[in-house]
């Protein structure tokens, strides 16, 4: 990268991690809101209703002013780190780092569906898938952020199956918090 190029290319890093921590943010409470939306289905009038219509109002406010925004200007600022500093397309870390992305964008948009589902009164996952979809949001953060901060340091096969032991970890806890909550 030439010298010149280095203030802009450190704007647009801060950028991109301002940003990726309000889409991450935003992902991890749109899918509470999923929960608590789909737990309200199942409450009685009028109490219902009025729940129902509030959390469409509230993911559709957070789907449109904090996660989509937050996504865009996450991969524009992280293009504009690509562009400035191409030599990073060289590197096997930053190709699994990227992977890992499109991963988190597909999840992303799976998300929109959800919104879109909800809002129009389709409640296709229970409030418990619900939660296990939340906390593989998780596990794409813990990788990008391993791969990112590791680098070459990193052994991918140990790097895969410690996300694996950390996503098996996750769901056994998302269980154990069902169990707990039944029993109150």
């Amino acid at each position: 990268m030439i010298d010149i190029l280095l203030p802009y290319y450190q704007y647009f890093k801060a950028v991109h991690i301002v940003f990726v921590i309000s889409w991450m943010a935003g992902l991890f409470y749109i899918l509470s809101l999923f929960i608590y939306h789909t737990e309200a289905n199942d409450k009685s009038e009028p109490e219902k209703s009025i729940l129902l219509k509030q959390f469409v109002k509230m993911e559709a406010t957070l789907w449109k002013i904090i996660c989509q925004p937050a996504m865009i200007i996450s991969v524009l600022a992280g293009a504009g780190m690509l562009t400035l500093n191409s030599s990073l397309l060289q590197a096997d870390w930053m190709w699994v780092k990227l992977g890992f992305v499109v991963a988190l964008l597909i999840y992303h948009f799976i998300c929109q569906r959800i919104v879109k589902s909800l809002k129009n009164g389709r409640f296709k996952m229970t409030s418990f898938q619900l939660r296990l979809w939340r906390e593989l949001a998780t596990v794409f953060m813990i990788a990008i952020v391993f791969v990112v901060i590791l680098k070459n340091a990193l052994n991918w096969i140990y790097g895969l199956v410690g996300i694996m032991g950390i996503a098996l970890v996750i769901m056994i806890a998302v269980k154990l918090y069902k169990n707990y909550r039944l029993r109150k």
